[in-house]
């Protein structure tokens, strides 16, 4: 995705949860050039203001495992711009590659915190507005990795896994009211992706050469490009649906065999 939008998503408010870098920076990136006004909900400090300056938005302080902080930053975009119509759930810290039974308690509740319940609060506090409004559009970062049970990654699947559900069963539930709801299930080189493959350098070839178009995605030019779709009055009446955006990885799998001990 390059050059100057068309203005897909002037005077739309979005709300981008773990903005401050890859697919979530590069989503609030994509956002700001079609018009909308972005709130930046990032946990960092350094990451988190420096996207938001860059877009021209907002940045507020967010851990999604924190209730009270989810609901802030749902109040900071309805303060600062009187509205919220998109809201983008990203977040996610990091899983431990390991196999299903060395997963500790606060491995798994972590991650269900995460990648779970901090998109559950936010769409909870986001939805009277969008409903009230008759237009709203949620976006739900979700995985392939739960989708095919990848291994080593067991609360980040379970956690990706249940924001599905979630996803299905809003858009079920909120159809009626014009806020609709799907999940986008990225194949892309993440900050999540980079942390792991920091720590499992020989599998970055692998995850390259097992997708079918020979490389893992790019979070600006191939991700972000849907999720303005998804943003966007066009996608009015696709909701509940679970998007792949990885290069045709999901199709018959691919090849993750990570060395458990």
């Amino acid at each position: 995705m390059s050059g100057a939008g068309t203005g897909r998503l002037a005077g739309r408010v979005a709300l981008v949860t773990g903005a401050g870098d890859g697919i979530g920076a590069a989503v609030a990136r994509a956002y700001a050039a079609e018009g909308a006004r972005v709130v930046v909900a990032e946990l960092s400090e350094e990451t988190g203001p420096a996207v938001a300056a860059e877009v021209g938005g907002t940045f507020v302080r967010t851990d999604v495992s924190d209730r009270a902080q989810v609901e802030v930053a749902v109040a900071t975009a309805l303060d600062t711009y009187g509205s919220l119509d998109v809201l983008v759930n990203n977040a996610w810290g990091s899983a431990q590659l390991c196999r299903v039974e060395d997963k500790t308690d606060a491995m798994i509740d972590q991650g269900m915190a995460v990648g779970f319940r901090g998109p559950l609060w936010a769409m909870q506090a986001a939805f009277p507005h969008m409903s009230a409004r008759g237009w709203g559009r949620v976006v739900n970062m979700c995985s392939l990795n739960g989708v095919n049970a990848h291994v080593g990654t067991l609360e980040y699947n379970a956690a990706k896994e249940a924001l599905r559900a979630l996803t299905r069963t809003a858009a079920r539930e909120w159809a009626p009211t014009g806020v609709v709801v799907n999940a986008l299930c990225p194949g892309a080189k993440s900050a999540a992706f980079r942390r792991v493959m920091g720590d499992h350098p020989e599998l970055e070839a692998m995850a390259d050469a097992g997708n079918p178009m020979g490389r893992i995605g790019d979070p600006l030019a191939d991700v972000a490009p849907v999720a303005v779709f998804l943003a966007s009055e066009d996608c009015r009446y696709l909701t509940g649906n679970t998007l792949f955006v990885d290069g045709g990885a999901h199709i018959n799998g691919v090849a993750w065999q990570p060395d458990l001990p």
